[in-house]
């Protein structure tokens, strides 16, 4: 018997928005993650400066209407006590890279 998947590998329920995203009702977390990176790439949403163009390159990920259903989930305090709020988030606006986690964790149960 096979061990049941732990940690970032489990797949977890996703909330509405991002289920009807990624056409999913339960993914691992790592898998949401790749999945949202590969949309972000495809649609060459990444810009490097903040709430710059979509350039297809840097930390910066520009919020088109899709990610914006998915980003605007996400009001959460990380373990440092730093608070990530994109409910305000407008499209053509942008994220850094880096609260990409929140998002992700924003949009699961």
């Amino acid at each position: 018997m096979a061990d049941e998947p732990k940690g970032l590998n489990k797949p977890v329920k996703l909330k509405a928005d991002l289920a009807s995203f990624l056409g999913a009702s339960e993914l691992p977390r790592t898998e949401i993650t790749k999945k949202l990176w590969d949309y972000i790439k495809g649609q060459g949403l990444q810009t490097k400066i903040e709430n710059g163009a979509p350039q297809n390159a840097g930390k910066y990920i520009v919020a088109d209407a899709k990610l914006v259903s998915i980003f605007k989930n996400t009001k959460s305090t990380s373990k440092s006590g730093k608070l990530t709020d994109l409910t305000s988030i407008r499209e053509g606006e942008t994220i850094n890279m880096m609260q990409m986690a929140a998002v992700v964790g924003a949009n699961v149960e």
